[in-house]
């Protein structure tokens, strides 16, 4: 699919100079761009990329001159990195899912398709399930019995859905995630060593007796809200009772795991291998960095930040910026990490305080 260089500066709300009736088919770093390309160089830097590639068309830091780089048109965005999210959706075609019901679908007569609704190959729909309007649904996706799907939701390829799962409008569903599996939650007759050690912070575990797990059945579902993404081979658990929810807005990176009754607010960003335990919940605008874990039955505030592979073990406070295992404020987490440096050096001049007074000791 071609795209002309004005309809580009239309989406994006950029200023254009050059020709607007120029074509290009994708986006590209400047040093590798073809003359089908729109080069990306919104720094200075990649000046020198735009000499070695071979893009008519470039989207230039302001000021720049696109004559002299020998471009046919460019164009200029105030914010680049916002103006990226516009124009990765502009060229992005999506992946290829046929108009209507492909025929190897199996789609339980009582459930109900929208109108636009896309199905894929292989696709599984359970009983009494409703799929939103222009709804798009990949190949081998499987959704259970009682779901509501809503309209212009795209469900990738391998994504799998339990029963009794809900999902707003404009829903992205990612390569191989999974929403509704069953809690991890077990229980013993008899208290187990794991809870006399939580009561006991380890003083006592109990009795060494035999246990045995039974589980506890998750009956609550999942609920997404509205403009949610979820990202591949994320799994989010259903709730024990109550449902496991996201908020509107909320982004969810790859193998991030929700356990069961889980809350997660609106627009917040969880990033790569986060782990949210159960029964949390997460505030409002919450950014979670890489690996950061956060324990259970705990709140982490509106507006907190965790850096990267930070555990939060107690409840964090609105607006908080964490960093570190245990989590503390980043600032009090630098000068930690200031002081454990210096300790090597802080125990060299304790010994040799020590055998300066144990000198002076043999002297008197």
């Amino acid at each position: 699919m071609r795209f002309r260089i004005d309809e580009i500066a239309k989406a994006l709300g950029a200023r254009f100079e050059g020709d607007a009736s120029l074509t290009v088919t994708s986006a590209a770093e400047p040093a590798s761009a073809t003359p089908n390309d729109l080069a990306l160089a919104m720094d200075p830097k990649y000046a020198d990329g735009l000499q070695q590639g071979g893009a008519r068309a470039a989207i230039l830091w302001d000021g720049a001159d696109w004559r002299g780089f020998g471009l046919e048109a460019a164009l200029y965005v105030p914010r680049p990195r916002y103006a990226m999210a516009t124009l990765t959706k502009t060229l992005d075609t999506g992946p290829e899912i046929g108009d209507g019901i492909h025929p190897s679908a199996v789609i339980d007569p009582s459930a109900r398709l929208g109108a636009g609704a896309s199905i894929g190959p292989f696709v599984v729909i359970g009983a009494n399930t409703v799929i939103g309007d222009n709804a798009r649904i990949a190949e081998h996706v499987s959704i259970g019995a009682d779901c509501q799907i809503g309209e212009s939701v795209l469900v990738h390829a391998g994504v799998r859905i339990a029963h009794r799962v809900r999902i707003g409008d404009g829903v992205i569903l990612h390569q191989g995630c999974v929403l509704g599996a069953d809690g991890f939650s077990f229980v013993t007759p008899e208290k187990s060593a794991v809870e006399n050690i939580r009561e006991t912070l380890g003083s006592d575990r109990g009795a060494d007796a035999e246990q045995h797990w039974t589980r506890i059945h998750s009956l609550g579902g999942v609920e997404i809200g509205d403009d949610v993404e979820i990202g591949a081979n994320a799994t989010l658990d259903s709730g024990t009772i109550r449902a496991t929810r996201v908020g509107r807005g909320t982004k969810i990176d790859n193998l991030v795991h929700l356990g069961h009754n889980v809350q997660v607010g609106e627009d917040c960003l969880l990033c790569g291998q986060v782990g949210v335990a159960g029964s949390s919940r997460i505030g409002n605008r919450v950014v979670l960095a890489g690996q950061v874990g956060v324990n259970d039955n705990i709140f982490v505030g509106d507006d907190v930040v965790a850096g990267g592979a930070t555990k939060i073990f107690t409840n964090a406070p609105n607006g908080r910026v964490l960093l570190g295992y245990p989590a503390m404020k980043m600032d009090t987490h630098v000068e930690v990490y200031k002081a454990l440096r210096r300790l090597p050096r802080l125990f060299r001049e304790v010994r040799e305080i020590q055998k300066a007074v144990s000198k002076a000791e043999e002297k008197d």
